[in-house]
């Protein structure tokens, strides 16, 4: 069937939601989340090449935009398992990355498969683009945590991805982390002072560790 058969699973992703299995009073698909993850990418971008840093603007947009594409062959899996050990997210990333490929083999034209190839593989690693895309995703995971934690959900899962993706994010060496951390993580944090969840305090902790 070709790119068609791509193009059509693109809707899958709309049927994914985030998170499964907890309350939540807004839900996310896997779709919505990766268009949040493009926004939060360029500004995120932006911050770099003001410090001074080049940004390859094509191959972010190639990661960020595609970086949850998998996800149509294994679902969303939770962060707290997916991550409860470095062997279950290695085998979870074969798996996923396996899967893809044999997609790539059995439905994409011979002339565009190295494209495709290049573009829904894994994007984080520790080039600038590959470290903005592992920032993007996980504010992405604060957001969603913060404003389901705002609202009143007493799920403790999400002060778990609230914290953890905090920590995630400290630990990334890049200019848009420090402005991340010094001028947009305070605004959000006193946006949640009305919170009956204690945002300052879990966000002190986790900054601290």
């Amino acid at each position: 069937m070709g790119i068609h058969t791509y193009f059509q699973s693109l809707n899958d992703l709309e049927r994914i939601i985030r998170c499964p299995g907890k309350f939540k009073f807004e839900e996310h698909s896997v779709s919505a989340h990766s268009w949040k993850v493009v926004q939060y990418a360029k500004t995120l971008a932006d911050i770099e090449e003001s410090n001074g840093i080049s940004v390859d603007w094509k191959k972010l947009y190639e990661i960020t935009s595609s970086h949850d594409y998998g996800e149509i062959f294994i679902g969303d899996i939770k962060t707290p398992v997916k991550h409860y050990s470095l062997e279950l997210r290695s085998m979870l990333q074969q798996v996923e990355e396996g899967m893809v490929a044999h997609f790539i083999d059995e439905h994409i034209p011979e002339e565009f498969k190295p494209i495709f190839r290049r573009q829904l593989r894994e994007g984080k690693d520790d080039s600038v683009e590959g470290l903005i895309l592992e920032v993007a995703d996980k504010m992405d995971q604060i957001y969603e945590a913060f404003t389901e934690l705002q609202r009143g959900n007493t799920e403790k899962e999400f002060i778990v991805m609230y914290r953890s993706a905090l920590i995630k994010i400290k630990g990334i060496k890049l200019h848009c982390v420090d402005y991340f951390l010094n001028h947009i993580l305070p605004d959000l944090v006193s946006e949640g002072s009305q919170c009956h969840i204690d945002i300052e305090k879990i966000t002190n902790e986790a900054l601290a560790m």
